[in-house]
């Protein structure tokens, strides 16, 4: 998607993007890394979802500029807020996936 953005936007609205975009999935691993102390595990959950915020951010402002359409914000939208609702799932049942891991 961020291809098509202006060639002045390819280094700062487009990364930007792909960066916090891709924080998220890597703030989930680094989660699974500290899941055995609860309150490291909901700290990372805590970082992801603020990543998503943050895309949601320079999605916004894609759009204000006309670099996407609205199709395309819904949409993404629609999949962050997904990814938003799974993530304080897992932090609201943070001690499911921090149990006692046996060696």
């Amino acid at each position: 998607m961020t291809k098509k953005f202006p060639i002045e936007e390819r280094y700062s609205l487009s990364d930007q993007i792909r960066r916090s975009s891709r924080s998220v999935g890597a703030q989930i691993a680094e989660s699974w890394g500290k899941r055995r102390y609860e309150n490291h595990f909901i700290l990372k959950l805590t970082d992801a979802d603020s990543e998503q915020f943050e895309t949601q951010h320079w999605l916004e402002i894609a759009f204000e500029n006309s670099y996407i359409t609205k199709a395309v914000k819904n949409d993404l939208t629609k999949k962050r807020e997904s990814v938003g609702k799974m993530l304080n799932s897992m932090m609201e049942k943070a001690f499911l996936f921090c149990k006692k891991i046996n060696k």
